[in-house]
């Protein structure tokens, strides 16, 4: 540029400005009716009260589960976090079946799909359950980084959580030792940082 008239073509050329890949943070709620002993989806919604105040700061991307009664139900797929989730919040309540085999299923195939149209997407998974499914064979590992929060409660703990995490080849951390600040969506991108639980 001279006194501001282009000189050659790369000075009228549109320059896009770079910027970080988006963050999408999944997060699959366990809302069946084992949730409700001893306050333990209560306590979650606290939690995650603060994920999304956290999310919306951050400007990222959000895809909400929720896992009760007979199918796994969306309530968010990929929006950017928005103060309408404390709303839903607030309504979210513990009863039916833990359909969370199912809801997993689901989450694999979009974030595939979703994978496919924005490859350079920072994405992160965060599971909030108690783990008390009867059984299960196999669970779908997705293809992100996970964090796997044990809300379950109560004397008599069966501790199903932990070996979720670990078949997920997920973090565990029980929400009694999670600190709230900067330690939800601070999720490891690398999978071979993460160590399974003991």
């Amino acid at each position: 540029m001279l006194n501001g008239r282009p000189r050659q073509r790369d000075d009228v050329l549109f320059h896009l400005r770079t910027r970080s890949p988006h963050e999408l943070l999944l997060v699959i709620v366990d809302a069946s009716a084992s949730t409700r002993r001893h306050q333990a989806l209560s306590d979650a919604k606290g939690l995650l009260a603060q994920l999304f105040d956290d999310a919306y700061r951050q400007r990222a991307r959000l895809a909400l589960l929720t896992a009760s009664g007979h199918v796994p139900k969306w309530q968010v797929q990929g929006l950017k976090a928005s103060a309408g989730l404390r709303n839903w919040l607030d309504g979210l309540g513990a009863g039916g079946g833990t359909p969370l085999l199912a809801a997993l299923s689901e989450a694999g195939r979009w974030l595939t799909a979703r994978q496919k149209r924005f490859p350079a997407e920072q994405q992160r998974l965060l599971l909030v359950t108690d783990g008390r499914l009867k059984d299960w064979s196999m669970l779908p590992v997705l293809d992100c980084p996970g964090l796997l929060i044990d809300i379950e409660r109560g004397p008599i703990r069966l501790g199903r959580a932990k070996v979720m995490a670990t078949e997920l080849q997920a973090e565990y951390r029980h929400i009694d030792d999670m600190e709230l600040t900067g330690k939800i969506t601070g999720v490891s991108h690398a999978r071979s940082s993460r160590q399974p639980p003991e």
